[in-house]
């Protein structure tokens, strides 16, 4: 008896004495160095993990610095005092990345859009879409129930007084989230720069969509004869701007005055949206309420 004990204490301590050595050989074997600056960078990031910067959280972001995939500006989240920090601890240049915002491709507030039923119902966008695609008259309009100021974690986005999301460039970080929870898919990530903009996703035709909306595009090829060559063009009723060619041509506000809607806008981040000031349904006096039609 007392020898079988011995025999398996004896058994029990060469046998942890083996997988020591096995997991020894093993660690130095598949042992993957880390550079310890990734620890350092990922400290000094917002810890958003929102994916603003093109990757997935901002460990992987750090590994990216510190690999020089990414240079620091590309977290557009942090302050731009914190990105000065981590570039001055790496000893890279902060780099220049360009702001890019969420924009909403919509301008049919309760004001100037039609709504055909009254939904009652989950007050969520989402709820709303999957019951014939929402109360409103226009197919392709915002619903108003506010899913994607909702879901933005850095309170980017309001509602306006007509049940429109407006987005806050300051506070806008590209995170994409109000992109993936839209059913209506009305946003967009566009760099600021990109100030001429299509307001409006109807592919209605002419006065079938103005039955609708009152601001929607209707298709009448204005902004694209007005714009540079190739920059607009009319696809299903409605304005694509090319955003491709944006960068490689002068764009001003030329394509916007002869809107008679008012659906393609120049966005200033400071100033605000600005629409024709001589087409008519864009400057009269609009509807207070939206009100089924008879």
């Amino acid at each position: 008896m007392i020898y079988s004990i011995v025999a398996a204490g004896i058994f029990m301590v060469v046998l942890g004495v083996v997988l020591a050595i096995i997991l020894a050989i093993a660690n130095k074997k598949l042992y993957v160095y880390e550079d310890p600056r990734i620890q350092e960078v990922d400290d000094m990031l917002p810890q958003a993990q929102c994916g603003a910067c093109g990757v997935p959280g901002c460990r992987p972001f750090a590994e990216a610095i510190v690999s020089g995939a990414k240079t620091p500006s590309s977290c557009t989240v942090n302050t731009p005092e914190g990105n000065a920090e981590i570039a001055a601890f790496m000893g890279v240049n902060m780099g220049k990345t360009e702001k890019v915002v969420a924009r909403l491709a919509c301008a049919g507030g309760t004001h100037v859009a039609y709504t055909r039923a009254k939904y009652q119902g989950l007050q969520s966008c989402q709820a709303a879409a999957a019951v014939s695609g929402g109360g409103k008259g226009c197919n392709w309009g915002c619903l108003g129930l506010a899913d994607c100021a909702d879901v933005c974690d850095f309170d980017a986005i309001y509602m306006d007084k007509h049940g429109l999301p407006i987005v806050i460039e300051d506070k806008c970080t590209a995170c994409n989230d109000c992109i993936v929870v839209c059913p209506k898919d009305l946003f967009s990530l566009q760099p600021v720069s990109h100030q001429l903009f299509v307001a409006c996703k109807s592919l209605e035709e002419g006065d079938t969509a103005l039955e609708e909306c009152e601001v929607a595009c209707t298709g009448c090829k204005k902004c694209a004869a007005d714009a540079p060559e190739g920059l607009i063009e009319i696809k299903d009723n409605l304005a694509i701007i090319d955003f491709k060619k944006y960068d490689e041509i002068l764009v001003d506000r030329t394509p916007i005055e002869r809107c008679p809607t008012g659906a393609i806008v120049w966005i200033d981040s400071k100033l605000g949206t600005t629409r024709s000031s001589t087409g008519k349904a864009a400057n009269k006096t609009m509807r207070t309420e939206s009100l089924p039609k008879a």
